[in-house]
């Protein structure tokens, strides 16, 4: 059995509800309606891997809303102890679109999905309509691997992309948060900031590419030629470097089951982190650890 709740009973769900892209990766034998939803009802994913929206397409959306309505429904999930009822997991944009329309309900679909689902529905929507930029992408990648106890190879067959891809793409949610935002803004490429993601100062290296104009390769023979981040694979300690640290994670979750974190101190010390959710899991792997 696939460990991801996706890819069944699409053909029940389009003979439902029609052919809707953004929730065809739904499955399961849940019956589905869409619903009008009041908006004050619904709340954003705290994990929408999403987190910057273009105030120009945002009023072009709402005017086409005003026009014709909202043509294609959102998905939701209930949750409970929030200040709302339905959690958002596909659709933010025609959300923030309705409101600006001035409309007080929506069409969704309601249906039960885990917290892990709905991370893997909102990645896979943003990336399949190309919607997050580099940052973003890699933060969603690294939030699936320790939220969701994913291991690279899991993430690969999610997304569809190679492990190298996915581990390169990672790379970029350790650069300082000046060099993200020239990212975003495009300033600097995401070739660029995967290039001095090794450097000692990767901030100062995407000051200096962006007063030069420097090409990506310009960018590589200038990083060859200074001081190497201590998390670099080129830094000559004894520390592990970032790629085998992700390696090792994601050895250990593959065989686990579980969300793991790897931390290394001075001296070669460290400490491995194993999370559960539940007792019963906590028993399957005391049982795993015991029988080694």
């Amino acid at each position: 059995m696939s460990k991801f709740g996706l890819g069944r009973g699409l053909a029940d769900l389009k003979e439902e509800i029609g052919n809707v892209p953004d929730i065809s990766i739904l499955t399961g034998g849940e019956r589905v309606v869409v619903k009008q939803i009041p908006l004050i009802q619904i709340g954003a994913n705290p994990d929408q891997p999403r987190k910057t929206f273009s105030d120009t397409d945002l009023e072009e959306l709402a005017s086409s809303i005003k026009e014709k309505g909202v043509l294609q429904p959102i998905l939701l999930r209930s949750v409970q102890g929030k200040p709302y009822l339905y959690e958002i997991v596909a659709g933010e944009r025609r959300f923030r679109a309705s409101k600006l329309a001035g409309l007080t309900e929506i069409p969704a679909l309601v249906k039960t999905i885990s917290n892990e689902n709905a991370m893997e529905i909102a990645l896979i929507e943003n990336v399949q309509r190309e919607n997050l930029n580099p940052i973003e992408e890699a933060a969603a990648y690294k939030n699936l691997m320790d939220k969701c106890g994913y291991d690279l190879s899991d993430v690969s067959r999610l997304i569809g992309k190679s492990e190298s891809y996915i581990k390169n793409s990672i790379r970029l949610d350790k650069l300082p948060i000046s060099v993200k935002t020239m990212v975003e803004q495009g300033k600097i490429s995401a070739s660029h900031a995967r290039t001095i993601a090794v450097a000692e100062d990767p901030e100062a290296m995407a000051n200096l590419i962006i007063e030069k104009n420097m090409s990506v390769a310009d960018t590589e023979k200038a990083v060859k030629k200074t001081n190497r981040s201590t998390k670099s694979r080129s830094y000559n300690s004894k520390g592990m470097d970032d790629d085998y640290i992700i390696d090792i994670e994601s050895k250990l979750k593959s065989s686990l089951k579980i969300p793991v974190k790897l931390q290394e101190m001075r001296g070669g010390a460290g400490k491995i982190i194993l999370s559960f959710s539940s007792r019963l899991q906590l028993q399957e792997l005391v049982d795993k650890l015991t029988s080694l």
